[in-house]
């Protein structure tokens, strides 16, 4: 069968995979270190999928956002958040089924996290073993944060399919507004971090609850 979609990129945290506690109890930690109160797990939907930079701006307390603090934070974030990554973090239920019935149908797979680039891959390879995932793609020097499209173009360029045969799945502002400026049709994830209406307002063309329902829209 002819599909009209060759290519399905996937965000990882809150798409993938469940990290939000690890990331809550790994940040939670730093703000305890540096003498600041925790915050409850909610709040964290909104703190992360920006890079570490912008979580630990986000969770500081208003007034201890200063350079030298956030500098500190970052540096105790990715410490401990790189000895307890894996504490709680799963793929959600029917990833695995999906990803499954991906393979079988031959489409192509890749994976833009704003996570930095090596954080990315070991999460990929010590939790979704299973797969193959044509293109993975984290943070790194040369590939800015999303929204920027450097780590778009190169998933493009290790998969060779062009924009528009891609699905692109995620789970927040920035999936679709990165999905949009690249071409790739947006799809958002409503078992994710976000509420649908920020999905729609950000330009997601179709909104799934369950991951087997990107099946049929290929």
């Amino acid at each position: 069968m002819e599909w009209r979609y060759r290519a399905v990129l996937f965000d990882l945290d809150g798409t993938l995979l469940d990290t939000l506690e690890d990331l809550a109890d790994s940040m939670n930690a730093v703000l305890a270190q540096l003498g600041f109160l925790p915050h409850p797990l909610a709040p964290y939907k909104y703190f992360v999928g920006d890079g570490v930079v912008n979580l630990v701006t986000r969770a500081l307390p208003d007034g201890h956002r200063d350079e030298a603090t956030v500098a500190r934070a970052v540096e105790l974030m990715r410490r401990i958040y790189g000895e307890h990554w894996a504490d709680k973090t799963r793929p959600y239920p029917g990833v695995p089924e999906l990803l499954d019935a991906l393979a079988a149908r031959g489409v192509k797979m890749a994976v833009l996290s704003n996570k930095p680039h090596d954080a990315t891959k070991l999460c990929v390879a010590k939790l979704l073993p299973r797969w193959r995932f044509d293109a993975v793609v984290g943070q790194s020097k040369a590939v800015p944060p999303k929204p920027d499209l450097a780590g778009v173009r190169s998933v493009i360029a290790q998969t060779g399919v062009p924009a528009e045969g891609f699905l692109y799945l995620g789970d927040t502002n920035t999936d679709m507004q990165t999905a949009n400026a690249a071409g790739m049709f947006a799809v958002g994830a409503l078992w994710g971090f976000r509420a649908p209406e920020e999905l729609l307002a950000s330009g997601a063309k179709v909104l799934i609850e369950k991951p087997a329902e990107l099946l049929g829209l290929l």
